[in-house]
């Protein structure tokens, strides 16, 4: 299957803001892809593979928002908040597909294999490392409190701002700045020293 025509996945975007994702249809992609519905046939292209690639997309997003904070000069606390403030732009950006990844069966893309179902799993390192190493940096630094374990409190505050950030602006209409500002600050002063 390829998704590698320019049109497709900006199309797939725009069909699953317009009508979500159980109802953008192939038909509908292709229609806001400009493109015929034979022609995604004929590629072999599928619903899952184009939520398979727009996640991929949204991954990648999130690594190239976080990497500024990971390297910015000043304390812990300061850097974390700027991680997290670009959490909620990626978030932002995506807001309709945060949305359709974070329903079952695809809600995948966010969760370790390993405890679903235990009670144990936790987010994919690929979203919490960054907010891990913060927390480990302002324990150190003094500009946030030790916690227990790290891995498990950067699970907690990436699903927290995601989570939360998408349901304010989705489900309550709330502004960016508004649902930025009340997130951010509940998060930061629950783990600041």
């Amino acid at each position: 299957m390829s998704v590698a025509d320019a049109r497709i996945l900006p199309g797939a975007r725009r069909a699953i803001e317009r009508y979500g994702w159980q109802d953008a249809t192939l038909e509908r992609i292709a229609t806001e892809a400009g493109i015929s519905r034979m022609t995604l046939h004929r590629r072999g292209v599928t619903r899952d593979g184009i939520l398979t690639a727009l996640a991929a997309s949204v991954e990648e997003q999130y690594r190239s928002a976080l990497w500024p904070a990971l390297t910015a000069p000043g304390d812990a606390r300061a850097r974390l908040e700027q991680a997290l403030d670009a959490l909620c732009g990626v978030v932002e950006e995506n807001l309709a597909l945060v949305a359709a990844l974070g329903e079952r069966p695809r809600n995948a893309i966010f969760h370790e294999d390993e405890g679903v179902g235990q009670g144990t799993a936790l987010t994919r390192r690929t979203f919490t490392e960054p907010v891990e190493r913060l927390l480990r940096d302002g324990a150190a630094d003094g500009s946030l409190r030790p916690v227990d374990d790290p891995t498990e409190t950067a699970t907690v505050l990436f699903n927290l701002i995601s989570w939360t950030y998408r349901h304010l602006r989705r489900s309550h209409g709330w502004s960016p700045e508004r649902t930025r500002r009340n997130v951010l600050s509940i998060a930061l002063d629950g783990i600041a020293s």
